[in-house]
């Protein structure tokens, strides 16, 4: 992994999924060379950080509004979806109720509806009717791929959105073997969680049938081949998901999160590492729990022990070999348990082909490339 910030894990892996997601190298590393020697700073160093990416993204955006001025869309729209993306990168870092964070969430979105506006893409942002309200999600339509496609529903993990897996390389490959995609803020992410306050729940089945009720509406899906993936948490996600909600044709977990529950026993120990700086607050924030105590007394219902039992649809479980988040052994207990599926397949990426790290935060593209073509033969 690209590691910018000398001993401090959390940053870097966000510079690298920052990279995944379209960054340019020289542009990020200019921004973030002066906050180097904060990274050992605490909140202050955060702080920095934040501004350090917004900073960027309002030059990137400056830039494009230039570009809107003399009547280049095309280029502006570019610049639009990466400043996008430097905005989120600095966002997502930030402790819960950090004032500045909003501001930049909301840039965020601003910059990414004019890359949508100018960007001449196949892309629609959509509303998911669930429980009384709605949580909102992007559908890409695979181009050039008949009047009905397949699709993935993209789950997110613990903290992020839906337009981090825009900036992924996923959506395009699924394209390329005709298959559409529907990028999900759902409960405990994203939009849904930061502007309408929709907790995470246990139950991802329910809101991954109230994506397929959403696909069942348009007349361009292939409704028998809906698959589901989630990548980080959606490793928890997605195979929940799949058990119960037996409309969806294959699941994909993307880093196998079979016991979350246990995992945050680990962290309390101080085993592992964690994704965001300000964990606990962010966990609590996602699942609705007032403390660490009650927190802790809910995570062990975080778990597919029992669960991946009963999928019964093809899996593919896949793990970076040197996942620092996750413990390997979850990969073969999760997919080891998976009996009643018909096809199961478990990866883990290596050296050799690269994506060691926690959902190839290292590097993406060994999994962008052999998870479609999994799924591709699996529909």
């Amino acid at each position: 992994m690209f590691e910018l910030f000398p001993g401090n894990y959390v940053w870097n892996l966000s510079i690298n999924i920052a990279l995944n997601s379209g960054a340019q190298l020289n542009e990020l590393v200019d921004a973030c060379r002066p906050i180097i020697p904060l990274a050992t700073s605490g909140d202050a160093g955060t702080e920095a950080y934040l501004a350090a990416f917004e900073g960027l993204g309002d030059r990137i955006s400056e830039l494009a509004a230039e570009d809107l001025a003399n009547g280049r869309t095309l280029s502006a729209a570019t610049k639009y979806e990466r400043a996008a993306t430097y905005y989120i990168t600095g966002e997502r870092m930030q402790r819960v109720g950090y004032e500045p964070r909003v501001a930049v969430y909301q840039k965020m979105l601003d910059a990414f509806a004019l890359f949508m506006k100018y960007g001449e893409q196949p892309v629609e942002r959509v509303e998911i009717a669930f429980d009384g309200s709605s949580f909102p999600a992007l559908f890409y339509r695979a181009p050039n791929a008949g009047p009905k496609t397949p699709v993935i529903v993209h789950f997110n993990g613990l903290d992020s959105t839906k337009e981090m897996m825009w900036g992924s390389p996923l959506r395009i490959e699924f394209a390329k073997r005709g298959i559409s995609t529907l990028m999900v803020d759902h409960p405990g992410t994203g939009e849904a969680l930061r502007l309408r306050g929709q907790k995470a729940i246990v139950e991802s089945e329910r809101w991954g049938s109230a994506c397929i009720d959403y696909l069942e509406t348009r007349d361009d899906v292939d409704l028998e081949r809906i698959g589901i993936l989630g990548w980080s948490l959606g490793g928890y996600y997605a195979p929940r998901a799949a058990a119960f909600e037996k409309r969806f044709a294959l699941c994909v977990a993307m880093g196998a999160n079979y016991n979350w529950g246990e995992l945050q026993a680990k962290r309390a120990k101080r085993e592992g590492e964690n994704p965001v700086p300000h964990y606990w607050e962010h966990v609590e924030w996602v699942w609705g729990k007032p403390t660490f105590e009650e927190f802790m007394r809910f995570a062990p219902q975080v778990s597919l022990e029992g669960v991946v039992e009963q999928i019964t649809v093809p899996l593919l479980v896949t793990h970076g070999a040197n996942d620092r988040q996750i413990p390997l052994e979850y990969a073969h207990q999760q997919f080891d348990a998976a009996i009643n599926s018909p096809k199961r397949e478990l990866h883990i990426f290596t050296e050799r082909e690269g994506g060691v790290e926690h959902v190839g935060g290292d590097n993406i593209l060994p999994a962008a490339s052999f998870i479609p073509d999994w799924v591709a033969e699996s529909f």
